[in-house]
């Protein structure tokens, strides 16, 4: 190898110059397979997750119609009367019920008075968690995994409360599901070969399982395993299951809202997953090494002058890619001998290289559109806010000099109540816009009439219809027209399309809302004949941030966001959102398809009826100063007795001497956390009983879950919804 290092030979000359035109396809060839295994990892991390949500979604189901059947049961008046009567009743339900082995009732001792399957001796539940819990909680308790002692199988026990007309627990109510009939629930799904999948109660036993279900009813999890379950539900965690194997898990909670605290995960062999990229790749560096090998043959046997001039040449393009030049080329006539393969593979990596450069160009030049879009945006939001911000800003000095009337007090309240709203409404949408990007939107479907959300949808965009002047015409058909979906969501994208048209149609203008029937779907179409739309601001229209030009005339654009969420919340109702116009100020016209459905509407229950307000003891924790004294003078003007605190450990001495009956906590406290705040008052004697309202600016759902774990009876955003904060207080007892 020295005549390598003297570089003195065309031979030795000949192989560096293939090593290094070889070098950057081989640094490729390792970059590419890194990349594709990080991809399949990537694609098996989110498509175990979606599996993981179904199995869960699927336990879940089983358990709701648990909850179901108990509440039903509950609600039955002869349930607390004669025991044989009532065992009769039970078994009846049990026979109708298959998937559950028992069904009983619980007294208030723990004893079982009747029950579905007779027992031989008399059995008392007083120990079983989930007895207490129900009586408790006063709610639905989904128990954990046990072994029936009348009916010797593996079970889980559901359980709910018997109340009285004074909401107070009679007895409670359980059904015994089999665990072999919960695994039902997931034996349709799928698995790839050596996966696992597996259920555990809150104590981290297992309660599903596939494979082998029976062998490991009761059984707990691995401490590891456990460790992993009450981490995040979404992330991914690689752990060694009982036979060795090394698996990725994803774990989702069974049911939301109190469902249950059951644990869903799912695990796919490691191994499996980047198997066929090691494949590829390995395939790869096979056809590299080979044409390594190919390339130093052919340099080693040929030297002569001609093979000299054109390695010339080769190197000569090769330092232009070098450099920079992608567009280089050899420049040689393809052959069938070793010296055109490697011209070829050059031209061919340069070719490469240089497209690579273009998308890379391409990407930045979308890049910096995305970047411009997001200053536009921040701009606009800066406007929007800065719009309210004015008025409120300017009624504040009126109230503050102290010489407004009291009409010109009156008035000027009201302008700061609704530019309030409006900027909370802008938040409302920002957050909107996060949660359906996420994943997070939860839709309540149940069948309803087109013409009560038109209706509704009409009423909240009837002022700036009004006040742009607008002709506004809706043409429903006579026959009721019926579909599945969420009321307020469905309002809500209908609120948007109008609101759009009244903004971007000049004043006076005419606006037309029709509904009508189109196979098994139906139609709603908004039309304007307005500004129009060029065939660019069609085709983005749905996009985030996307609007038409904002100048002097144009002040209401808004932020860009109503148009993505019609998009995207109807697509959710599994429905299509598409846009129509001829062109710019020829107006525009928006369709929104959904499925129909035969099914119908459920009438609507009276709302209930507040009960007249009495005066409390209130403490308020904020360590916004000015946010504590406005709560404080609301409070105080529908007289209660209110007390402040800036920090929490003042509000624990202050609920010591004052044992409040209502206490509204800021999260975000100074000392320490409105979490633990509330847990201490909790634990204290003189607060044990008193209602915990959290008032905040955090807004998520899990910091909602966090607030409800340590103790927390409700929940309001900031700003502070007044008229719902002054109901909850008129309904407590």
């Amino acid at each position: 190898m020295a005549f390598l290092l003297q570089l003195n030979s065309l031979r030795s000359r000949l192989i560096l110059l293939v090593m290094l035109a070889i070098a950057p396809i081989a640094v490729m060839t390792m970059v590419n397979g890194a990349r594709e295994r990080a991809h399949a990892v990537e694609v098996a991390e989110d498509n175990l997750q979606r599996l993981t949500n179904l199995a869960a979604a699927n336990e879940a189901q089983s358990i709701a119609g648990a909850r179901q059947i108990l509440r039903d049961l509950a609600s039955i008046p002869d349930l607390m009367g004669d025991q044989a009567e009532c065992s009769r009743l039970l078994a009846n339900i049990q026979r109708q019920n298959p998937d559950y082995v028992n069904f009983g009732l619980i007294q208030l001792n723990g004893d079982v008075t009747c029950s579905a399957v007779p027992s031989p001796k008399p059995v008392n539940l007083a120990d079983r968690t989930h007895f207490r819990r129900a009586v408790h909680l006063k709610r639905f308790v989904a128990g954990g995994y046990i072994f029936g002692r009348v009916i010797q199988k593996h079970t889980v026990n559901l359980t709910y409360p018997v109340l009285d007309d004074d909401d107070q627990v009679r007895a409670v109510v359980f059904a015994a599901l089999d665990l072999t009939q919960l695994d039902q629930f997931v034996a349709d799904i799928k698995l790839p070969p050596g996966s696992l999948l597996l259920t555990a109660d809150s104590e981290g036993r297992i309660i599903s399982r596939k494979p082998n279900p029976e062998q490991w009813f009761g059984k707990p999890v691995s401490p590891e395993m456990r460790l992993a379950m009450a981490a995040e539900p979404g992330k991914p965690v690689l752990l060694a299951g009982p036979d060795g194997v090394q698996r990725l898990h994803r774990f989702a909670r069974v049911g939301s809202n109190g469902l249950s605290d059951y644990t869903l995960t799912i695990g796919i062999p490691a191994d499996e997953i980047t198997a066929n990229a090691r494949h590829d790749q390995m395939l790869d560096l096979l056809a590299l090494a080979a044409t390594i090998g190919l390339a130093l043959l052919a340099a080693w046997f040929v030297g002569d002058v001609l093979v000299l001039r054109r390695v010339k040449r080769l190197a000569t393009t090769a330092n232009s890619i070098a450099s920079g030049t992608l567009e280089a080329r050899s420049g040689i006539r393809y052959g069938n001998e070793e010296i055109s393969e490697l011209a070829r593979a050059l031209d061919a990596m340069a070719q490469s290289l240089q497209e690579k450069e273009r998308q890379h160009l391409k990407a930045e030049k979308q890049l910096r559109e995305a970047d411009r879009r997001k200053d536009e945006f921040l701009a606009m939001l800066a406007h929007e806010l800065r719009n309210p911000l004015a008025p409120i800003s300017a009624g504040a000095q009126l109230l503050q000099s102290g010489h407004a009337s009291e009409a010109a007090v009156q008035r000027t309240a009201g302008i700061i109540v609704r530019q309030v709203h409006h900027m909370t409404r802008l938040v409302d949408d920002l957050l909107d816009v996060s949660r359906v990007t996420r994943g997070l939107v939860t839709l309540t479907r149940v069948p309803l009439e087109v013409s009560r959300i038109v209706a509704d949808a009409v009423e909240q965009a009837d002022p700036l219809l009004k006040s742009r002047q607008h002709r506004f015409e809706v043409a429903l058909p006579p026959a009721p027209l019926t579909v599945t979906g969420d009321h307020k969501r469905l309002v809500q994208v209908l609120v948007n399309v109008l609101n759009n048209a009244a903004k971007y149609t000049p004043a006076g203008g005419a606006i037309k809302l029709t509904a009508r029937a189109e196979g098994s779907n139906v139609k709603l179409m908004v039309s304007d004949n307005g500004i129009g739309m060029s065939p660019e601001l069609r085709s983005r229209v749905f996009e985030l941030f996307a609007q038409a030009d904002r100048n002097s005339d144009r002040s209401q654009g808004g932020l860009g966001l109503g148009l993505a969420l019609v998009k995207s919340l109807v697509e959710l109702h599994g429905g299509a959102v598409s846009v129509d116009s001829e062109g710019e100020h020829k107006g525009s016209t928006f369709t929104i398809i959904l499925p129909g459905t035969h099914q119908q509407p459920a009438a609507s229950a009276p709302g209930p009826v507040a009960a007249p307000t009495r005066k409390l003891r209130v403490l308020v924790v904020d360590d916004n100063i000015d946010a504590a004294q406005t709560l404080q003078l609301l409070l105080e003007a529908g007289g209660h007795h209110v007390t402040v605190a800036h920090t929490a450990l003042r509000a624990l001495e202050l609920a010591q001497a004052s044992s409040p009956q209502l206490c509204l906590l800021d999260i975000g406290l100074p000392d320490i956390s409105g979490y633990e705040l509330a847990r201490r008052l909790r634990a204290a004697p003189q607060t044990a009983q008193a209602t915990l309202v959290a008032v905040t600016g955090y807004g998520r759902r899990e910091d909602r879950d966090q607030a409800n774990a340590a103790g927390f009876n409700h929940y309001f955003v900031k700003p502070v919804d007044v008229d719902a904060l002054l109901a909850l207080i008129a309904r407590l007892p």
